[in-house]
Parts: C-alpha cells; structure tokens; sequence
C-alpha cells in the first residue's frame, strides 16, 4: 500500500512557500503523494503544484479532486502535461464532479449536475485525446476542439494516471472510474456526514470491478484520518488494505495547520 495527503489549499494553506515546505517534509517522512485542493476560495493549485514539483524529488503530486467541468479541459490537459515534464513524471490527478453547486453557480457556472457530468465525460475524453493524438479534434455536446497539439507531452505513458472521485453508494462515478487509471472513494457520505464503512468500501470495490474491462493497472483509494499513534492508524489502515486498497489518503480536515503538519512529520502508518 502506498500512502498520500490530501492538503487543503485554503487559510493557513493557502501559500505556495508553505505547500512546497510541507511537501519536502512530507517527502523526507516517507510519504508517497501530495495531493492538494483545487477550490475557488484557495490558492491557486497550478501555483502550488509548480512550487511543490520544484521542492520535491520522489513524491507523488496532484490534484484531489479536480472538479473537470469548471475548466477548460484543453489547457488542463496543457497544464498537466507542463506538470508531468517540470515532476519529472510524478503526476496524479483525480477528477470528479466537485460536491459544492455553490462552487459553480457563485461564479456563473453550470451547476446542474447532469450537465457536469456530461461535461466531465467529454474533458476526459479531451484530456485522454490531446496526449495520445496528434492532432486531435472533438466535437460534442459542450466541447469542440479542432486539429489541436500540444506544445509538450506528457513523460509518463501511455498517460498520466487519472483517477475518478466517487461517493459511494452514487453509482455512476464508480462506472466512469472503471475506464480510467483508479477509483478514489469519498471518505465521509456527502449526506449523513458519516465515515464510510468497510462493508460499503468492499461493495463499492466489487461494484467497480465489475465494470472493469481492461486489463491495465489499477488503483484504489481510501482516505481517511489517522492518529499519531502508529499502530493506532495501522489498525484503522489496515482492514481496507486487505479488502483491496492500494492507497490510503490521510485527510488534513479534521486538524490546525500545525497539527496537520505533526502528523505528516509522523511519516505514514506504514506496517
């Protein structure tokens, strides 16, 4: 199992100096990724990324989660792939629908979610295009691309690693997860506020794998948070490892700036 954070970009973390201070000391504890926000009340992420990749040699970087359907899916393609050269192929990003409507229709945007999901689907499709075809063109219901390149590519092959954020029992992200590179699940129910539970991990998880018709790798992700006792957060981890986990995502909400980076100092609750 490897072992992420999942950093908040807003408040005391809203500085890129402190995002790519936390990050080396994130990679010096064993961590194996640092995955920031990408909220309009925080820091800019791209900004953030850029002075992360820059501090950092080995750990995993990206977004978590990157609500596609508020972007232009071309330049995020653009922008990622920038990311990828600059990491030198460390790359992540998990996109989703974003949970807030708020976080469209405050600025505009469409906040209807069907529609986002159409529009997420289509940016997948762009994103997934752009890096393998060149040039590549797209017509659909909301985007149309004609006979684009991109300036630069992507390092990792056959692309970067695109996982999709899903809250269980909401079917149809875990049906979008299953074309791509990893189903990252939501730790706590939108709705009741609740943690996820290991019985509904597992039917989730069997649920995704039954819409699984490549036979590429595959990621699976749960977060959550763990204390700085070791073996306390290695007997909450370890359960979901078993059950088929291959990430586990420690969560920055539930702690100050200062204990939030205690607890990365701490390193993972690795076995």
């Amino acid at each position: 199992m490897k072992f992420g954070l999942d950093v908040p970009t807003t408040g005391a973390y809203a500085d890129a100096r402190a995002q790519a201070a936390l990050a080396a000391e994130a990679e010096a504890a064993g961590w194996d990724g640092f995955f920031v926000w990408d909220v309009p009340a925080g820091i800019d992420p791209w900004l953030a990324l850029t002075a992360i990749a820059l501090q950092t040699t080995r750990i995993k970087i990206g977004l978590l989660v990157l609500p596609l359907a508020r972007h232009r899916p071309w330049l995020v393609a653009k922008r990622l792939a920038d990311l990828d050269q600059l990491s030198g192929e460390r790359v992540i990003c998990t996109v989703g629908l974003g949970h807030l409507d708020s976080a469209f229709s405050s600025y505009g945007e469409e906040s209807d979610p069907l529609i986002r999901a159409q529009k997420l689907d289509e940016g997948l499709a762009i994103l997934t295009g752009l890096w393998a075809t060149d040039p590549f063109s797209f017509t659909g219901e909301h985007y149309q691309i004609h006979q684009v390149s991109l300036a630069s590519r992507p390092l990792q092959s056959p692309r970067i690693p695109l996982w999709i954020a899903g809250g269980w029992p909401r079917r149809p992200p875990f049906r979008r997860a299953a074309k791509f590179d990893g189903i990252c699940f939501k730790s706590i129910h939108h709705e009741t506020r609740k943690w996820l539970t290991l019985d509904e991990f597992q039917t989730g998880l069997a649920y995704v794998h039954t819409h699984r018709t490549q036979d590429t790798p595959f990621e699976v992700i749960m977060s959550g948070e763990t204390p700085l006792d070791r073996q306390q957060g290695i007997d909450i981890v370890t359960p979901f490892q078993e059950a088929g986990a291959t990430w586990w995502v420690e969560e920055g909400l539930g702690w100050s700036f200062e204990e939030f980076r205690e607890r990365i100092r701490s390193g993972p609750p690795r076995r």
